[in-house]
């Protein structure tokens, strides 16, 4: 990569700060006090001397990073253009992860694997994802494209493209089209409301039924009706 290349890079990464953080004001502001910036930066550089064989030197600018940022990026991970890590305290991408460009990463994320081998053990997650804080995406999955992942959701199985995923384990609970992506990670369905508010429209149901039965049967055991409980024949009054 050429220097030219090199600082088109970087301002890409403030640029998209700027565009999707109404709080950043400005590019110094962005450069000096957003972590996420700093942590995409030092993994650039522990990226880079990862694919030259610097192993060592690579995980200890990981390490620093991590220490200054709060953020731990595996050297190997491969992240794209214009990662936006908002706040980012307690962000874990591990070794084998795949980021797609123009991915939007809340604080407390964790793209972590479930294998003890050394194969693809981490997720893929393609472009134009946002992933909501404290979200998990667990194991070799694949996000699709455009699709947003709601905040503390725990993500075990591969998430099609412009989908909304909820809930423990993750499921899909909305799919558009990608002419009508909307991305506002804060206006998420509660699908545990939704499930208790359907539960208890049923048992309400159920109840009010049952409240009619029982009138039914006591006005059918009050002569007027068919027979009631334990009544004979003969017991009825002749006309």
């Amino acid at each position: 990569m050429s220097f030219r290349d090199l600082v088109a890079l970087l301002r890409e990464d403030v640029r998209a700060i700027l565009d999707r953080d109404p709080a950043a004001r400005n590019p110094v502001e962005v450069v000096t006090c957003y972590p996420g910036l700093h942590a995409v930066w030092g993994h650039r550089i522990a990226h880079a001397l990862w694919m030259r064989d610097a192993f060592w030197l690579a995980r200890v600018t990981s390490q620093l990073t991590r220490w200054l940022t709060g953020i731990e990026i595996h050297p190997a991970a491969r992240i794209g253009r214009r990662l936006f890590i908002d706040h980012g305290m307690g962000v874990v991408i591990g070794q084998t992860a795949e980021i797609g460009d123009d991915v939007t990463i809340l604080q407390g994320v964790t793209l972590g694997g479930t294998s003890t081998r050394r194969e693809k053990r981490h997720p893929t997650v393609e472009d134009n994802v946002v992933i909501g804080a404290g979200a998990a995406v667990i194991g070799r999955v694949r996000v699709g494209r455009d699709s947003k992942i709601g905040s503390g959701s725990v993500v075990i199985r591969d998430v099609p493209p412009h989908s909304t995923v909820v809930g423990i384990p993750g499921r899909v609970i909305f799919r558009e089209s990608a002419e009508a992506v909307d991305l506002d990670h804060t206006d998420l369905p509660d699908l545990q409301a939704a499930t208790t508010e359907s539960l208890w429209r049923a048992v309400r149901e159920l109840h009010e039924r049952f409240a009619r039965l029982e009138r039914r049967g006591a006005a059918e055991s009050d002569g007027d009706g068919p027979l009631g409980a334990g009544e004979e024949l003969h017991d009825r009054p002749k006309p």
